[in-house]
């Protein structure tokens, strides 16, 4: 197995040995993506010239015998969401496609200090706004198990690059299963962390109260790593939580035996897919067997979690999104014939299907004699939804779930129904309304060759218990050392 083969870890120590140079390890990472990018399509931007320069200064560093961290010298593909000074930053939209951002976000900013080496920004639904990166104004992301196949959205391009080797790690963000989902569908893994545990300074906004920034990784270890640079409390995010970040690394391997796993049995439905639920059983077995106590809990709301989210997801992206109009920065529509037109025509030119639908349904959600039908509702019912996980965890220590009720489907398989489309979050959503932790890893494959992901939830800041869930069971498997049959 050659290096771009690996993780970041393993590549970090041979980056210390010297065995390589990071240079070296940048060029063969953009020989990998020249060979796959027409058939896989997970950049927008590529940024070579940067990359060259950073890996250049991480190589001057270790030649000096200075001590470097984990993410020295490490490729790294950023979601096209984040602002990062002087490169293109589309959100896979047309109204943001010539955008050029005059700073970095706070997560680019962290990586940078970390030394890390930004290979390019990896493709998206259009604004995050999606499960199959179909959304995109840029061609769709493919799956690297198979190329028919969907690579989950909205962070498709992220999970893609990682899985195909086109970067070590990926920076994503989930707003109702982002990370998770195409994690779980190319599969790799995708840590959604606690609400305000990453700073959102800087992340083009969709939903305010539910975005949230996260890692794509080959393995635990290496999502624990990359957690562990971008997270901590941010002074210019007013959402940011100001609790301090443990050490992540040395809980890990603690194992799980005596700690208690909930099944919440409104996971398991009718309709989730034969061998996705057997894989499940499979895991939970597993994780009876390294000691963890299974215990069946309820959260009884969860049937309701769908709709909450599309209402509250689309009025905050309604507001989010009355800013591209045109005036300051993005697209602008050419000869209006006056500011009504530019308007208009702006959002009608630079938007995309599914964005449009989301601004109406939320502009609609939020009007007068709407506004406490469906907007204050949901907000009820999203407390309702947390209220279900608090007590779940006055008795279980994390939550088991799959991550996604069938692996990857084919392209335009549900892009006629919206609804059916939206359902690929059915398991994913309730995480972000409540606003707690959650992850995904592979837990084995279906008999066509298509990954299936398990999804591990905890309580409030409890990222290093997932984790620790999260690798005992990946320790047990060799799911995520598996790489598709993509290029050489």
């Amino acid at each position: 197995m050659t290096l771009i083969h690996q993780t970041a870890h393993e590549i970090h120590k041979a980056l210390k040995e010297k065995k390589v140079s990071s240079r070296e390890l940048v060029a063969s990472f953009y020989h990998r993506i020249d060979s796959l990018e027409n058939d896989l399509n997970a950049y927008n931007t590529l940024t070579k010239e940067e990359a060259l320069t950073q890996a250049d200064l991480a190589d001057q560093a270790i030649a000096k015998g200075d001590s470097i961290g984990p993410l020295t010298g490490i490729p790294i593909g950023l979601k096209d969401n984040l602002c990062m000074e002087g490169i293109r930053t589309t959100c896979s939209s047309k109204i943001l496609e010539n955008f050029v951002p005059p700073y970095d976000a706070t997560v680019v900013s962290k990586l940078r200090k970390a030394g890390a080496v930004f290979l390019g920004k990896t493709n998206l639904d259009e604004f995050a706004m999606g499960s199959s990166t179909e959304n995109s104004a840029y061609e769709a992301t493919k799956n690297p198990w198979d190329l028919s196949c969907i690579p989950g959205g909205s962070s498709g391009g992220s999970a893609a690059a990682v899985a195909a080797d086109e970067a070590v790690l990926a920076i994503g963000s989930d707003t109702g299963g982002s990370i998770r989902q195409p994690a779980a569908c190319c599969g790799v893994v995708g840590l959604k962390p606690t609400y305000g545990r990453v700073s959102r300074y800087g992340l083009i906004a969709f939903a305010s109260s539910l975005d949230q920034i996260g890692p794509l990784t080959h393995d635990v270890t290496d999502a624990a790593t990359l957690f562990q640079v971008i997270g901590g409390h941010d002074p210019r995010d007013s959402t940011s939580a100001d609790v301090p970040m443990p050490d992540l690394s040395g809980q890990l391997n603690e194992g799980v035996r005596g700690m208690r796993l909930g099944i919440p049995k409104e996971y398991f439905i009718e309709g989730i897919d034969s061998e996705v639920n057997a894989a499940i059983e499979k895991a939970i077995d597993e994780y009876r067997r390294l000691g963890a106590k299974i215990q069946e809990i309820s959260l009884p709301h969860t049937g309701y979690a769908v709709a909450t989210y599309y209402i509250l997801a689309t009025a905050e992206a309604s507001s989010n999104l009355s800013r591209y109009d045109g005036v300051r920065y993005g697209h602008r529509s050419e000869d209006p014939a006056n500011l009504l037109e530019l308007y208009t025509k702006t959002r009608r030119e630079g938007f995309g299907p599914e964005v449009k639908r989301r601004i109406m349904i939320g502009t609609h959600a939020l009007s007068s004699g709407y506004y406490d039908a469906y907007y204050k509702k949901a907000q009820q019912v999203r407390t309702l939804i947390k209220n279900d996980f608090d007590e779940a965890f006055k008795s279980v220590d994390a939550i088991l779930t799959p991550t996604a009720p069938t692996p990857a489907f084919r392209f335009g398989e549900k892009t006629a129904d919206p609804l059916q489309m939206y359902l690929s979050d059915i398991f994913t959503i309730s995480v972000n309304l409540a606003g707690i932790p959650a992850i995904s890893l592979p837990c084995g494959f279906t008999s066509g060759g298509l990954p299936i992901g398990l999804q591990i939830i905890g309580k409030p800041f409890s990222e290093a218990e997932i984790l620790q869930f999260a690798y005992a069971y990946e320790q047990q498997h060799d799911f995520h050392k598996r790489r598709p049959k993509i290029g050489k």
